[in-house]
């Protein structure tokens, strides 16, 4: 069974999303001591949500849509009190983009051909 179009543009854009995502780790600002562990954590939660995407679409569970909802609702709102705080960058132009891209993949995943996909 061919992958419907809404699925493969959801992965499509996710992926893009994520790859903007580990763009911007590397403009972020790294003057603090923590920096390593920091870049470690952003890392691992990339990689953790590349295998959300690929479960959702390759195996084709439904829940891996709602946990990456709920990891862009707390970008989102990150982004929102770090930009508030320092001001907009270079990095947080790459993260809005990055939230864009994920948002129209992840509306693209419950609509059109892609409502009967999920299980």
């Amino acid at each position: 069974m061919s992958v419907p179009r809404n699925v493969f543009w959801f992965e499509v854009l996710l992926y893009t999303a994520l790859a903007l995502d580990a763009l911007s780790v590397a403009f972020a600002d790294h003057r603090t001591g923590a920096d390593l562990l920091l870049t470690s954590m952003a890392a691992a939660l990339i990689l953790f949500q590349f295998y959300l995407v690929r479960m959702a679409v390759q195996r084709r569970a439904g829940w891996p849509r709602w946990v990456l909802i709920a990891a862009l609702v707390l970008a989102v709102l990150s982004l929102v009190q770090v930009a508030a705080g320092e001001g907009i960058r270079l990095y947080h132009v790459i993260e809005i983009a990055s939230c864009v891209l994920a948002a129209f993949g992840l509306y693209l995943s419950f609509t059109g051909d892609a409502e009967n996909w999920f299980e």
